[in-house]
């Protein structure tokens, strides 16, 4: 029997995760991490363990204590943080003998700062890049990138941390920050024209499926709304970015749709992404797929795309006989 350990499972990609996987396969063992000890995804585990930060001096012991007690066969990052910690450890990962679902280290590396990106693909003079900048003032800025434009945080996710510029005083406070912490964008589109994909990279430059989604965002920069859309212009774009970056295993890609009908990058998550659960309802398995390729170490089949809207709405774990997990 496998034991597969997911981290960060009080947050919507960890516990969508686990539901995912115990779908797939009722007979492995899910352990599931997070700091929290009333994390939500203690109710689709079968065992818990409390995490330190893995910024904290402690995390590497934790890890390899949790990774023999519990004999790990395969190790899935749940959040963000986790995932670069795991990446920039690969040595120790390797010595401890724990097999984790990572992408290249390339793009991880890339995917951390929206510049390097933005860089990345300058040097490809790929038409998908939205032209960013690091200097300027409010008015050389208008002019290269109209009203209203964003200030866009070089290092976050989820569209946290995004100025909408529409007047001087929205530009000044924010001014400082340009160049190390903040970059000029314009805006492309709309927020009815952004589009999630998601892709299985093989590590040299081609896929095993795909799917796409048209969404809407919910507050928090999460996808509240989705629908199962094709476009055979949105995926020529992304195999091309895939010829590329050569990704390995499940990487999400985010954008909008310009006025002209081109298609512009948000990003590049180099992981598996919150919508994760959704896009296994629509025939997209990620969960599934992570098992063959990195644990079983098999090509996965073509997915079986189906047709339809997904709505994410709040639901309730309740636990009548303690209070606790």
């Amino acid at each position: 029997m496998k034991t597969v350990m997911v981290t960060g499972v009080g947050a919507i990609m960890g516990y969508g995760l686990l539901k995912s996987l115990r779908a797939s396969a009722p007979d492995i063992v899910l352990l599931g991490t997070d700091i929290y000890n009333d994390a939500a995804g203690r109710a689709w585990c079968d065992v818990f363990e409390q995490a330190p930060l893995t910024s904290s001096a402690e995390y590497p012991a934790w890890l390899a204590q949790v990774v023999k007690t519990h004999q790990v066969d395969l190790l899935i990052p749940g959040i963000e943080q986790d995932l670069h910690w795991l990446s920039d450890h690969r040595e120790l990962l390797e010595q401890i003998g724990c097999n984790a679902v990572l992408n290249c280290r390339a793009l991880i590396d890339l995917s951390r700062d929206k510049w390097a990106m933005d860089q990345a693909l300058a040097a490809l003079d790929e038409p998908c890049r939205i032209p960013s900048y690091l200097s300027g003032s409010f008015e050389s800025l208008t002019a290269a990138l109209g009203l209203p434009f964003l200030l866009k945080p070089r290092r976050s996710y989820a569209s946290k941390g995004l100025v909408w510029v529409e007047s001087q005083s929205d530009f000044e406070p924010h001014a400082h920050l340009l160049g190390e912490v903040l970059m000029a964008q314009p805006i492309i589109g709309n927020a009815e024209q952004e589009y999630t994909v998601a892709v299985f990279g093989d590590g040299l430059g081609a896929s095993f499926g795909s799917i796409t989604l048209q969404r809407r965002l919910a507050a928090d920069g999460s996808t509240a709304k989705a629908w199962v859309r094709q476009d055979a212009t949105l995926d020529q774009t992304v195999a091309r970015l895939c010829r590329h970056f050569k990704p390995v295993g499940p990487t999400n890609l985010q954008f909008r749709r310009a006025a002209d009908g081109s298609w512009k990058l948000l990003e590049i998550n180099p992981r598996i992404s919150s919508t994760s659960s959704m896009r296994r309802a629509f025939g997209f398995n990620e969960a599934a797929m992570c098992l063959e390729f990195f644990l079983e170490h098999k090509q996965p089949a073509e997915p079986q795309i189906r047709p339809g809207f997904a709505v994410r709405y709040i639901e309730e774990h309740v636990v009548y006989d303690r209070d606790h997990f």
